[in-house]
């Protein structure tokens, strides 16, 4: 028996259905995403720990320097005459050597802190003067004798003091002559310069024919140092002598310790002009633990890193795993959910000083990612 082909109306209900079948089974696919994705996001998000560990923090804070040879520091000459000859800027000068020349006789150089403020020609004399000319002929390797504790008359010489003996004056004759001079063993005013050390000429000031008594000259350290202005308010925390960390312009780090800190405070005050805004300062020198790591620099600007302070061998973690408590204050959270109360101390970089009932070297606690 032959088949009857479909109707038209057979069609039109198939199709009906193939559609419905289909959209039913896109919801259950749909259904079963959605349950998926739930439980997805009902997990709890992994938890980062770390542990309590025993270490060394300091705070440091960095500040803008420049190398050079430090400060310029003028060297005025004294008494009379004229001036002949003078150094030329680079120059160095050691102790007991000439700096420049008067009517053609050199002017030596002393080092210390007190200058030669009289005639020394008495044997008898007693003064910090004094104490300068014998210091610096001992250390040159002449015979000045030893120094009594009293002078001629009974009193106390005191510290930093010195009296003229006749060994001394023997000393300065020898002295003398060995720089062409001659040997009358006293010293007047403008005959010998006093420094605080060895110096490089970094300025000429005066010229050949120059009255002797004015400015004659500008000196700085013979080594190169790192010059550093700090806020008056903070110069108590350094420390002369601390190690510190200097980087160069080619970010390359060398080592270098404080020299010395300055008793002048600079800019500030009332009198401050335009160009010299902002807090009061004092200038800290910086000396290059090697020279060779800065002898290709002339001058540059640097950073001198500071450590201000140090805690050792203190409990820490770092500072994301603080919890900050709606009480105030701060406490560790365990893996368990429980808080441990903690108080705070020194933060270095990134790290945080911890101290409290159960807190012990190696706790775990829980952090931020």
């Amino acid at each position: 028996m032959a088949r009857s082909k479909p109707t038209r109306r057979t069609a039109i209900l198939v199709a009906l259905v193939t559609v419905v079948v289909a959209v039913g089974a896109g919801v259950a696919v749909l259904t079963l995403r959605r349950d998926g994705a739930d439980d997805t996001a009902s997990a709890p998000p992994p938890v980062t720990t770390t542990t309590v560990t025993r270490t060394d923090l300091s705070d440091s804070r960095s500040l803008g320097g420049t190398l050079g040879f430090g400060p310029e520091r003028v060297v005025k000459g004294a008494g009379e005459g004229v001036v002949t000859r003078l150094p030329k800027v680079g120059d160095t000068v050691a102790r007991g050597k000439p700096l420049y020349r008067v009517d053609d006789r050199p002017v030596p150089v002393l080092f210390g802190d007190t200058p030669l403020f009289r005639t020394l020609d008495k044997p008898g004399l007693v003064g910090s003067d004094v104490r300068i000319v014998w210091d610096n002929l001992t250390a040159l390797g002449y015979h000045t004798g030893s120094q009594p504790t009293r002078a001629k008359d009974g009193t106390k010489i005191g510290a930093g003091r010195a009296l003229l003996t006749d060994a001394l004056v023997a000393a300065i004759k020898k002295w003398q002559q060995a720089l062409g001079l001659e040997a009358s063993g006293r010293i007047e005013v403008g005959q010998a310069v006093v420094l605080t050390g060895p110096v490089r000429v970094s300025a000429v000031k005066a010229v050949p024919g120059d009255p002797v008594a004015g400015e004659l000259l500008a000196v700085t350290e013979k080594v190169k140092l790192v010059t550093v202005p700090v806020e008056a308010t903070e110069v108590a925390t350094v420390r002369v002598g601390a190690a510190v960390t200097v980087t160069l312009p080619d970010s390359s780090e060398i080592p270098g310790r404080i020299a010395s800190v300055s008793h002048t405070v600079q800019g500030g005050g009332p009198d401050a002009g335009a160009g010299q805004s902002g807090p009061p300062t004092v200038d800290v020198l910086v000396t290059p633990a090697r020279a060779v790591d800065v002898a290709k620099l002339d001058a540059a600007s640097v950073q001198v890193t500071f450590t201000t302070s140090t805690r050792k061998n203190v409990l820490t973690v770092p500072v994301g795993a603080l919890v900050a408590l709606r009480e105030g204050g701060h406490a560790l959270q365990l893996p368990d959910g429980g808080l441990l109360a903690v108080e705070t101390g020194m933060f270095s970089r990134g790290l945080v000083e911890v101290s409290g009932t159960g807190v012990t070297e190696g706790l775990t606690v829980v952090t931020a990612a």
